[in-house]
């Protein structure tokens, strides 16, 4: 049963990074592939936090107790001329989902979106997940179905790479 008390967003501080990366452990296995978090803590507190760092976090905290993330950062739209933030992920443990976190957070991301002069907050979500397609659409996101998320990475990253210094 979900908690019952008031949902607290906050920046997430280095102290957080191992409970954010635990939650990502726990989304890798929500999603059915645990094997491919290849990232560390140190990893994840350098981007976070580094000198050079790429990436934020809030927290939700329900009750006092942690129930939920969003890691984020900014991206640009060359047709807005403007930046805009991409959620990368944001996590509710099953035991918190239900008592508002999800759309605590989300809600929290808006507000960072418009106060920070962006023109768009998007994300991505697998379309098995039912409940959190749901869930967007409940909100009024746009889902755009004529996108096609591609990818570089691993062998094909480095061998594209190795044509640039050819």
């Amino acid at each position: 049963m979900p908690a019952s008390g008031a949902i607290e967003i906050r920046p997430a501080t280095p102290d957080d990074v191992e409970l954010i990366y635990s939650f990502i452990v726990e989304l890798a296995v929500y999603e059915g592939a645990p094997e491919q978090v290849t990232g560390t803590p140190r990893l994840l507190a350098d981007a976070l936090f580094g000198p050079h760092h790429c990436a934020e976090a809030v927290i939700a905290e329900l009750d006092s107790e942690a129930a939920g993330m969003a890691v984020f950062h900014g991206t640009f739209s060359t047709w807005e001329c403007r930046p805009g933030i991409w959620l990368e992920d944001l996590f509710v443990p099953d035991r918190h989902r239900g008592a508002g976190v999800g759309g605590a957070l989300l809600a929290h991301l808006a507000g960072l979106t418009v106060e920070r002069g962006a023109t768009r907050l998007e994300w991505n979500a697998l379309d098995w997940n039912v409940a959190a397609l749901s869930f967007y659409a409940k909100l009024g996101a746009e889902r755009l179905s004529s996108w096609e998320l591609h990818r570089l990475d691993g062998e094909a990253l480095e061998r594209v790479a190795r044509t640039s210094r050819a």
